[in-house]
């Protein structure tokens, strides 16, 4: 008898993992959806029968590790495992806030530190696995007014890149997921243009079209995410003097 698959979506009650939370069920998943929104989820849930709603903090162990257990329960496995929570807010420079690079490291780079202390011992005891982190590209290079956040999407980038192949030594796969710029409340935010930006279904959509492939990587939308990978290759001299251009014409329609 075919098993069917089970995941387990953090960060799940909006955007994205909302939507493809709704996809994988439509193909046959079974999936934990989790967020600190329980009513967001439990909405979510009520229309499909093989969604489960665990509401947690990504930033508590303790509440992590409650959901892994009650998730476990109720499915019996974990076969795949998405680190999705994130947060934004854009920081100008004359708006400097520690505070708020310490709020979006808690959640998008420890929150994802605290998902893999909570997963992987599971997973090293199942000898398999497969391990999704979103960052996005905006963590390939320094941009201008989102320090904190472009600083911790580096953070998680770089993570992802070092623990992939020990990972795939136990059996275990670990990939990143490199969104551009998908509507949502967070990139609502935003009052600079957004170029090539998607709805959060057409990511769902990306995301799991690549699942069963095996590369690395996972970027959207592809021309956006050509244009950032140049980006990152570029000299600091060129790079410095496109960003400061960018900078300018979006100073110039605040104005």
């Amino acid at each position: 008898m075919h098993k069917q698959k089970t995941a387990w979506i953090i960060g799940a009650s909006s955007g994205i993992g909302k939507c493809l939370a709704e996809l994988m069920v439509k193909n046959g998943w079974q999936v934990a959806i989790s967020s600190r929104n329980q009513n967001a989820l439990e909405d979510i849930a009520s229309n499909h029968e093989n969604l489960h709603p665990f509401s947690l903090d990504i930033t508590d162990k303790e509440s992590l590790a409650t959901a892994r257990g009650l998730i476990l329960d109720k499915l019996g496995s974990i076969n795949s495992l998405f680190l999705n929570a994130g947060d934004y807010t854009p920081m100008p420079l004359d708006e400097f806030d520690p505070a708020l690079f310490e709020q979006l490291i808690s959640i998008n780079y420890l929150g994802v530190v605290n998902g893999l202390d909570t997963i992987l011992p599971y997973m090293q005891g199942e000898k398999s696995g497969e391990i999704y982190v979103t960052a996005s590209l905006a963590g390939y290079r320094g941009l201008p007014k989102s320090a904190p956040y472009n600083a911790s999407k580096a953070a998680v980038i770089s993570l992802t890149e070092s623990l992939r192949l020990e990972l795939e030594q136990q059996g275990i796969t670990l990939r990143l997921i490199n969104p551009g710029f998908v509507k949502s409340p967070l990139t609502d935010k935003n009052n600079f243009k957004m170029p090539f930006m998607i709805s959060p279904e057409k990511a769902a959509e990306y995301i799991y079209k690549e699942l069963p492939k095996s590369n690395f990587e996972i970027t959207f939308p592809k021309r956006f995410a050509y244009i950032m990978k140049t980006f990152r290759i570029l000299p600091y001299r060129l790079y410095f003097a496109l960003t400061k251009s960018s900078l300018q014409t979006d100073q110039v329609k605040e104005a």
